[in-house]
């Protein structure tokens, strides 16, 4: 796995539960599903995610149209917050990996501002945090999915926000990068604070190896989700 450095960061969490408005979760049958669809499945824990949903709909960058995410309010609570999972043309994810956490690595994320649209969101986001401005929406997750802090973090956290949340409640935008890899800069765009060290292109089941125990549930059910996107 070829590496590229550059200049780490990190928010710890625990638990997560997939937050759902419908009254009728879309179960899957994993005998009917693709070998990266099954894999996925394998690492699910059956206990606390047994359904997940297919998306759909795509946005793009130049679209008017408003994103569905915006119509959907995110669990009260906790902090609205969107993730990015980004594919190159060969359907590879990008990874990097925290300045705070040694061999931590895990997808752009970031909070929403206030009246911000999650879409817009994770734009805004990406390039901050890895200088990447050429990418195209091409799905999201149709429901938000929470973590809860662990309460030394919590307690940390209300600090440094000024605000007490349960945890981060994510939207999540699957992205195709259309740029070149000399427009990847961990330095960001220069707004905030670098988060990573280290760059990289994954398959699924790296991202799902490579990923801090705290964020693979999170991980197994956007994977699973974008799953025909990623084959």
């Amino acid at each position: 796995m070829a590496v590229c450095r550059s200049v780490l960061y990190y928010s710890p969490s625990a638990s997560l539960r997939l937050v759902s408005k419908s009254t009728s979760p879309f179960f899957i049958n994993p005998h009917k599903l693709s070998r990266l669809t099954k894999l996925l499945f394998l690492y699910q824990n059956p206990r606390r995610h047994s359904h997940s949903a297919i998306i759909s709909r795509t946005l793009c960058l130049s679209s008017s149209s408003s994103s569905s995410s915006s119509m959907e309010s995110a669990p009260e609570g906790y902090r609205r917050n969107v993730g990015i999972c980004l594919i190159n043309p060969s359907k590879k994810i990008f990874a990097a990996s925290r300045l705070d956490i040694p061999n931590a690595w895990q997808m752009p994320q970031g909070g929403i501002d206030e009246s911000e649209d999650p879409k817009f969101a994770a734009i805004r986001e990406l390039k901050e945090e890895t200088g990447i401005s050429s990418a195209e929406v091409l799905t999201e997750a149709p429901h938000w999915l929470t973590y809860d802090f662990p309460p030394e973090v919590r307690e940390k956290l209300k600090l440094q926000w000024g605000s007490d949340w349960k945890g981060q409640a994510q939207k999540w935008f699957l992205l195709k990068f259309t740029g070149s890899e000399e427009e990847i800069n961990l330095l960001g765009d220069g707004t905030e604070k670098p988060e990573f060290g280290e760059w990289t292109w994954m398959s699924p089941e790296q991202i799902l190896e490579h990923a801090v125990d705290f964020k693979k549930p999170v991980y197994k059910e956007v994977l699973t989700v974008f799953a025909p996107y990623l084959e």
